[in-house]
């Protein structure tokens, strides 16, 4: 078939890889001038199974409650005359049940060790490098009982093939001897050995150029305006390119736009729920590599997660519920930047630090969108939230099965 993959990002990219890989004629168009330059341009770097767990939890409320007016809470949540927002928010407290939890929890992890399986096979068949590691994601905390909290989903974790260790104060500080120089008293942490990190752009622009050479058609500064159709079926995507509009035609069509899916989607009466999770990082050039982490890691307790890429340190966290305003908050970026230095305070030129915002695409419990819609030739591959990297190629594995019909390898809820 003729698909046409709307967005470039990381989801756009892969979507196009495996349906190109599947014998079908695929075309990406982005409004962008190449690929991954919004959500996926710098986010954390993490492959994290381990941290597969929905925000949606039970704890959550509770938190968000204690974090409300605070201007430096890792969830702002700012409200505003906005339906959607607040139908999302609902939608989220009632995923905040424990049985909820959990079989979220069990969703999300199935494809996310499915997708960490798929860049493995991907990465040995074609020797793709994005600044990747693989040593495994630390995840370390401040606070006792959250500390325990995370003790207590191990074991849920390890039933269900997550390679993942509890870690002492001093067991983590030999996994990563540059802690030594923290400033910050930790009561413990867990290691998920098999988790990776690398630069989701750099993977999604090199991925583009492999996918070029095998046939894909990529067409970019072209916006996605609207979908034609007729009955069950869509009939064309009407586009705008240099200040024209042109019609696009193909035999399937896959939304892969992020959080801007709902957008194009409710002009042809689908909903889906999606809203915008602005989240924040730093990119800190690496003054001394000796006093930088060689693993990647998680702080727990600020939410934010630190990637060596190459000589670059990435730390990104935070998030806003403030629609699609796209406004770097250097308040938020000092934050974050402060928590860095607190670890590692010799590693990085800190002052030189580039800031950027992007939107995280996020569902009420975290389980992405993925298969067709009420139209028989139109899919979506959206939602995936802050594991939009992790997720990436599992989610466009299972995409090629539908639109092929092929069976699934796995236990996911496509649509």
């Amino acid at each position: 078939m003729r698909i046409i993959v709307i967005g470039s990002g990381v989801i756009g990219v892969t979507s196009a890889w495996y349906l190109s890989n599947a014998g079908h004629e695929v075309t990406v168009i982005d409004r962008q001038e190449s690929p991954a330059r919004e959500t996926s341009f710098a986010n954390g770097g993490q492959i994290s199974v381990g941290q597969a767990e929905p925000w949606a939890n039970p704890a959550a409320p509770l938190k968000i409650l204690k974090w409300l007016g605070r201007e430096d809470a890792p969830l702002l949540f700012r409200l505003r005359s906005d339906l959607n927002q607040w139908s999302w928010a609902l939608k989220f407290l009632i995923e905040c049940l424990p049985s909820r939890t959990e079989a979220n929890t069990l969703t999300c992890l199935r494809l996310a060790n499915y997708s960490r399986d798929k860049l493995r096979q991907l990465r040995g068949d074609i020797g793709i490098s994005y600044d990747d590691l693989q040593k495994g994601i630390l995840t370390l905390h401040t606070d006792e009982q959250e500390f325990q909290m995370a003790c207590n989903r191990v074991e849920l974790f390890r039933n269900h093939g997550v390679q993942i260790n509890i870690k002492t104060p001093e067991e983590i500080q030999k996994l990563e001897p540059t802690l030594q120089n923290s400033r910050v008293d930790l009561v413990g942490g867990t290691h998920a050995v098999d988790d990776e990190s690398g630069d989701a752009f750099l993977f999604t622009e090199r991925l583009a150029e492999f996918a070029k050479k095998r046939g894909v058609g990529f067409g970019f500064g072209v916006e996605a305006v609207g979908f034609l159709f007729n009955g069950k079926n869509i009939s064309g995507l009407a586009t705008r390119f240099a200040g024209r509009e042109e019609i696009l035609s193909a035999d399937a069509y896959v939304v892969a736009m992020g959080s801007y899916s709902p957008t194009l989607l409710s002009k042809i009466g689908i909903h889906v729920p999606i809203y915008p999770v602005k989240g924040y990082s730093v990119t800190i050039p690496i003054r001394n590599p000796d006093m930088a982490p060689t693993v990647c890691i998680t702080d727990e307790n600020a939410k934010i997660a630190m990637s060596k890429l190459g000589s670059r340190l990435r730390a990104a966290g935070t998030a806003e519920l403030t629609g699609y305003n796209l406004a770097v908050r250097n308040d938020r970026c000092d934050s974050i930047l402060a928590r860095v230095k607190s670890f590692f305070p010799e590693a990085g030129e800190f002052e030189n630090a580039r800031r950027w915002a992007g939107l995280r695409p996020m569902v009420p419990n975290n389980i992405p969108l993925i298969g067709r819609t009420k139209f028989s030739n139109l899919y979506l591959n959206t939602g995936q939230g802050t594991l939009g990297w992790t997720l990436a190629c599992g989610s466009a594995a299972g995409l090629a099965n539908v639109v092929n019909g092929s069976p699934q390898d796995i236990d996911f809820p496509f649509l």
